[in-house]
């Protein structure tokens, strides 16, 4: 491979970067190919961060499997774009910088950072009042807008929004903190008491990382549901009180027992299953919180009713996770997580439908799966700034 001066800047390195790298590209629902792409340059204010490890996300797999909210329906527009990188969730250690990039985010070079997926435009209506998780342009790393980091480089915009992680993590752990930092929004748009009975539906990364937010907030009781019995233990491990394997328990009946009848105060589901849905609005009590998070690739159906003149029950949406990395990464360098257990699948770039194939593999034998483009970085390794600021 061939390698080219990256681009002058505040203090101009000799060091030179590859001038092409290896990438995942999508091409359409069904059609990712491993290409050759070249290595990004950055423009003032951003940072070329080397890929330490990218999370699959369910929201990947529907978004390769063609799902309406990601290509668009009869009455929807495409969303994802074409000849875009995926890869949202990741970490990567700062190897060049464009003209200010270091000073205005306070790194060096060899640091790691991890960037919140959305890429906030910073002039509409919702970013203008603070909620940039829900800017109306909705850049999102290798969705829209910007590529993600399947690939061996990522170019990280100067309107990205970063936090720093410990680099004497393995890669694929410190990535876990963008689902982690989700789910607690999730457990943040719950409200929980400490007298609260919370159900969560999923023992996925999401339910798992909720199940640990949750025990964050100590309410009086966590049950976990799943259809698998492993995840169930790793549950338990995470901060759940209770489980409930709803393959051959009843979930809404074992939850009325444990509250004398009513229901669970709060219910948060990350199955993505339609069926999650329904299960939770007849779980909860009157006056019941349901959070919702996953992504759905079919429409769901439910009885409003219940909702309304039954329960009368508050309907929420959780989305991203705003505010909540700084608490997530915490929570992993303490090591408060079983992620040797949670992170259980890497591949290289080379196999990413084998990575894809794994999370869409429903039989439970992966929890966390993660693509390692450059290969496991021993901890405390620091790469070269190349083309950048001196530190």
């Amino acid at each position: 491979m061939t390698t080219t001066p990256t681009a002058s800047s505040e203090a101009a390195s000799e060091q030179t970067l590859p001038s092409e790298m290896r990438a995942v590209v999508v091409h359409g629902p069904g059609d990712y190919r491993i290409e050759q792409r070249p290595v990004p340059t950055p423009g003032p204010g951003e940072l070329v961060l080397r890929t330490d490890a990218v999370g699959v996300c369910a929201s990947d797999l529907k978004c390769y499997h063609g799902a309406e909210k990601f290509w668009g329906g009869e009455h929807k527009p495409a969303w994802a774009e074409k000849n875009r990188i995926p890869g949202h969730e990741f970490v990567g250690t700062v190897v060049a910088a464009g003209e200010g990039a270091l000073a205005s985010r306070g790194v060096e070079p060899g640091d790691r950072l991890a960037c919140e997926q959305i890429v906030p435009c910073g002039e509409c209506f919702y970013c203008g009042r603070g909620i940039y998780w829900m800017c109306e342009t909705h850049d999102m790393f290798g969705f829209k807008g910007f590529d993600g980091a399947m690939a061996e480089y990522v170019l990280v915009p100067s309107r990205a929004l970063t936090h720093p992680v410990s680099s004497a993590l393995p890669g694929h752990m410190a990535a876990f903190s963008e689902p982690l930092s989700c789910a607690m929004h999730a457990v943040e748009r719950a409200n929980l008491q400490f007298e609260d009975t919370v159900v969560i539906a999923g023992a996925g990364p999401i339910g798992l990382s909720a199940i640990a937010g949750a025990r964050q907030k100590n309410p009086l009781r966590i049950i976990a549901l799943d259809m698998v019995d492993t995840k169930l233990e790793l549950a338990r491990d995470c901060g759940a009180d209770l489980t409930i394997n709803i393959a051959t328990e009843d979930p809404v009946a074992r939850v009325k027992e444990l509250t004398g009848g009513y229901g669970a105060d709060a219910y948060i589901e990350a199955t993505g299953h339609p069926s999650a849905v329904a299960q939770g609005i007849n779980l909860l009590r009157k006056l019941g919180r349901f959070v919702e998070y996953s992504v759905f690739k079919e429409k769901v159906s439910v009885d409003w009713s219940i909702i309304s003149d039954d329960k009368e029950l508050d309907v929420l949406g959780a989305h991203l996770g705003p505010h909540c990395w700084p608490a997530a990464i915490k929570l992993i360098e303490a090591g408060a997580l079983p992620l040797e257990r949670v992170c259980t699948h890497q591949f290289p770039l080379e196999r990413f439908q084998d990575a894809l194939d794994a999370v869409a593999d429903s039989s439970g034998e992966s929890v966390k799966v993660s693509i390692l483009p450059n290969g496991p970085i021993p901890a405390g390794t620091a790469n070269n700034l190349v083309g950048g600021e001196s530190a």
